[in-house]
């Protein structure tokens, strides 16, 4: 799955691993960015620190991985292969950005990794992450600002152009409708990739 900050990634992740006729593993990804309020280490992400990462980095298991200068200082994101993903088992699904995308398809071969596009209108959207700043025990609108602008330039029609991304599917509206639609893409593909 592909999203942009508040676009309803998290809520849609977890419907969709619901889905019982899917029979979706989830693909985790890790950060050294501190956790918050309502996170789980282990499920939105592993929270690791940076001794962490190099360890995985020396022992050449980190695929890829993006650095984000933020208001509060460095955080990485990346993905690792810590042997939970098995393509061969069945289907993942993970949340990432074009770049994460991109290097996935790279490691583990076009045919294996397909994208999930979710979009939100750009007023929505910051309506969304104002919402959800306002709930944190110290909100930190300066970083989400950040996040807001850093996400248009990253899913930017020309980078969507060049990751070739074709299919969107919008949740700017009942996500129910957003997450049917995915559901059906991914039994059409289920059943072209023999997946």
């Amino acid at each position: 799955l592909l999203f942009s900050a508040a676009s309803g990634k998290d809520s849609i992740y977890q419907k969709l691993q619901k889905k019982e006729e899917l029979k979706l593993n989830s693909l985790v990804l890790y950060t050294t960015r501190p956790i918050r309020e309502n996170e789980t280490d282990g499920v939105e992400y592993h929270f690791v620190t940076e001794e962490k990462l190099e360890e995985l980095e020396k022992a050449g298991k980190v695929i890829e991985l993006r650095v984000y200068d933020t208001v509060q200082g460095i955080w990485k994101y990346f993905t690792a292969d810590d042997g939970k993903m098995d393509l061969s088992e069945g289907n993942c699904l993970g949340i990432g950005t074009l770049v994460s995308y991109e290097k996935l398809k790279a490691y583990y071969g076009e045919e294996k990794v397909v994208p999930i596009y979710v979009e939100v209108a750009d007023d929505i959207r910051l309506e969304r992450a104002i919402a959800r700043e306002r709930k944190q025990e110290r909100p930190d609108y300066q970083e989400m600002c950040r996040r807001f602008l850093a996400d248009s330039e990253d899913f930017s029609e020309e980078n969507l152009k060049r990751a070739e991304i074709k299919r969107r599917f919008q949740n700017n509206g009942a996500m129910e409708a957003c997450v049917e639609e995915i559901v059906q893409f991914m039994k059409e593909h289920g059943r072209k990739s023999g997946s």
